[in-house]
């Protein structure tokens, strides 16, 4: 599995998944917004209700931001937070519904809907509502059978991210080797020319360039 490390790579890719999910997830049904990478403090990412962009002096689209500094995750959390952002696209757009309050902070039943529809594992905080996502099963599964790309550039922010609502943080699986908790995949590497692949089970494979056995990472 090929890593991402140049932005310009990072900004195609990220559009690339866009369409990807937006055929797979919404019939198609959303139009393509621009997709930004800034630093969120407060959150994996943001979707703009106003269409702030002008396109061409005319066209006007809404903003998905996917935050700097939450970028070198496991890509299934950076799917999981595109595919959040995209159901407020829809609930939006498409269904005309509000799914937030409280300053756009407070998530509603509609956004959980909308969200578990789409392979999202939603869960409820007393603040937030039911803005806490996570990547399901099936989800992880249209990862790795779409061979998504990894991304391993990160903005380091200063004084750290202070995540107030999203998806599970981080790339380590606090897992003992062999263990597979619910709802991740298991990243293998190969030792000798670090390829990388993914499963949702435990497996032996082995490097088709190298002929190696690749490593649990």
């Amino acid at each position: 599995m090929k890593e991402i490390v140049k932005t310009s790579r990072l900004a195609g890719q990220l559009e690339k998944l866009f369409r990807m999910l937006n055929a797979d997830f919404f019939n198609g049904q959303l139009a393509d917004p621009v997709i930004t990478v800034q630093s969120t403090p407060r959150a994996y990412g943001h979707y703009s209700v106003a269409p702030i962009w002008t396109v061409n002096g005319q066209e006007k689209r809404h903003e998905i931001n996917i935050g700097a500094g939450t970028l070198d995750r496991d890509i299934e959390y950076t799917v999981a937070t595109l595919l959040h952002e995209m159901c407020h696209m829809y609930d939006d757009t498409v269904l005309n519904i509000q799914d937030c309050s409280r300053q756009g902070t407070y998530h509603n039943k509609q956004f959980k809907a909308t969200a578990e529809s789409v392979g999202l594992i939603v869960t409820k905080s007393e603040k937030y509502g039911y803005a806490h996502t996570a990547p399901s099963d099936d989800l992880i599964e249209w990862v790795l059978n779409n061979n998504i790309q990894e991304i391993r550039l990160n903005r380091n922010e200063p004084g750290g991210i202070r995540i107030t609502g999203g998806e599970k943080t981080g790339n380590s699986t606090g897992q003992a080797p062999g263990k597979n908790p619910k709802n991740h995949s298991l990243k293998y590497t190969c030792p000798c020319c670090g390829q990388i692949a993914r499963t949702t089970k435990i497996s032996n494979l082995i490097c088709g360039d190298c002929m190696e056995k690749m490593q649990i990472t």
